[in-house]
C-alpha cells in the first residue's frame, strides 16, 4: 500500500539559555539536584518569539531542505499544547508566513504525544490521497505555562520547535503504522490547569512509574507493526521528558545498536516539540544515516501516547 516518508527535517530554538544555576537563583534548587533527578543541564527560553515564530522558523528550514516550493505543500499540521492563539490556528499562521497558498491547516493538542499523533494523522491523509506533501510541526513555548515558583516543575521545561516534510512514498515503508492511545483515568498526572492562564502541573512519581513500565511494550509493538525488531533500530527518539525515563525505557526495549536521543540534557522538556527537535539534531549531526529505521515515541499529558517507526531522511 502506498504510504509516506519524511524527506526533510528542521529545528529551531530561542537564543536565550537558562542554566540550572540560573534556576537556583529563583527557587530552592541546585545544579546537582536537577542533574541527578532529570539529567537536564540547560534549556532554551523565548523572550519575544511566539509559538508561531518558533514553528515557522523550524518549518522554513525543513521546507528549504526538502527543496520544495511553498505551493507544493497541501497540508500543515502543528502539534502544540502551549499556543495561546485559538483562531486563526498556528498551522494557518505558519502557512501564511511561509507563503503556502491554499493548504489545509490545523493544530493538534495531544500534549507531549502531539507530534507523533500529528505525524500519523498526516501519514493517513497521504495514504488516503488527501495530501501529497505535508508539513508536520511540533512547537511549544512552555515558558508561558511554567510556574516559576514551583521547583519541581520549573526546572523541567523549555521552548523550541521541530518540523518534518512528509511526501507520498510508493514503497509504503517510510512511516510505519502508529501505536497510539490514552489512559484518561490518570489524565490528571500531567496537565495544564487554571483555564485561560494555564500552568504546567505534574505528579512526578506517578508519571515515572507509568512511563518506565508501560512504554517499552508500546515501543515493541510499534516495531512489530513496522516489521522489524528493536535490534534493527538505528535510532530511538522518545519524548525528552527526563533522562532517567529515557534510559529506563531503552534498557527494557533492548535496542542495543541504536543511537539514543538525549536532547533533554541541553533542551529540557519541550513537550510536543521534543521528538522532532531531537530527531532533527541527530540527522543534522550525521549520527543516524539516511534510511535507517528510527523509533519515535511521544508520551505525557493525558496520559497519552503515540509512536511509530520512520525511515530517516
Amino acid at each position: 500500500m502506498p504510504g509516506s516518508r519524511i524527506t526533510a527535517l528542521g529545528h529551531h530554538q530561542p537564543a536565550k539559555v537558562l542554566t540550572n544555576d540560573d534556576l537556583a537563583r529563583l527557587v530552592d534548587t541546585s545544579d546537582e539536584w536537577i542533574r541527578q533527578r532529570t539529567g537536564i543541564v540547560t534549556r532554551r527560553i523565548a523572550d519575544t518569539e511566539s509559538v508561531t515564530d518558533l514553528a515557522s522558523a523550524a518549518a522554513g528550514k525543513a521546507l528549504a531542505s526538502a527543496g520544495l516550493e511553498p505551493g507544493q505543500i497541501d497540508m500543515v499540521v502543528v502539534a502544540t499544547c502551549s499556543a495561546m492563539d485559538r483562531c486563526p490556528n498556528i498551522a494557518t499562521q505558519v502557512a501564511g508566513r511561509l507563503g503556502i497558498p491554499a493548504a489545509v491547516g490545523f493544530d493538534v493538542n495531544n500534549g507531549c504525544a502531539g507530534f507523533c499523533t500529528a505525524l500519523a494523522t498526516a501519514d493517513h491523509a497521504v495514504r488516503a490521497g488527501a495530501a501529497r506533501h505535508a508539513l508536520v510541526i511540533g512547537a511549544e513555548r512552555m515558558s508561558d505555562v511554567t510556574d516559576w515558583t514551583d521547583r519541581s516543575t520549573c526546572v523541567l521545561l523549555g521552548d523550541g520547535a521541530g518540523a518534518a516534510v512528509l511526501a507520498a512514498d510508493p514503497s509504503g515503508t517510510g512511516v510505519g503504522p502508529v501505536v497510539w492511545g490514552s489512559d484518561p483515568t490518570r489524565g490528571h498526572a500531567v496537565r495544564l490547569d487554571d483555564g485561560w492562564q494555564p500552568k504546567f502541573r505534574q505528579e512526578g512519581q506517578t508519571v515515572f512509574r507509568w512511563a518506565t513500565t508501560a512504554l517499552a511494550p508500546l515501543a515493541e509493538e510499534a516495531c512489530r507493526r513496522a516489521g522489524i525488531t528493536p535490534a534493527d533500530l538505528g535510532a530511538v527518539v522518545t519524548h525528552q521528558a527526563n533522562l532517567r525515563i529515557i534510559e529506563a525505557v531503552v534498557k527494557r526495549l533492548g535496542a542495543d545498536r541504536a543511537v539514543i536521543a538525549r536532547d533533554v540534557v541541553e533542551s529540557g522538556n519541550t513537550s510536543a516539540a521534543s521528538v522532532p527537535l531531537a530527531l532533527a539534531k541527530l540527522v543534522e549531526r550525521g549520527e543516524v544515516p539516511g534510511g535507517a529505521p528510527a523509533l519515535l515515541l511521544g508520551f505525557g499529558g493525558g496520559l497519552s501516547w503515540a509512536g511509530q517507526v520512520v525511515r530517516c531522511p
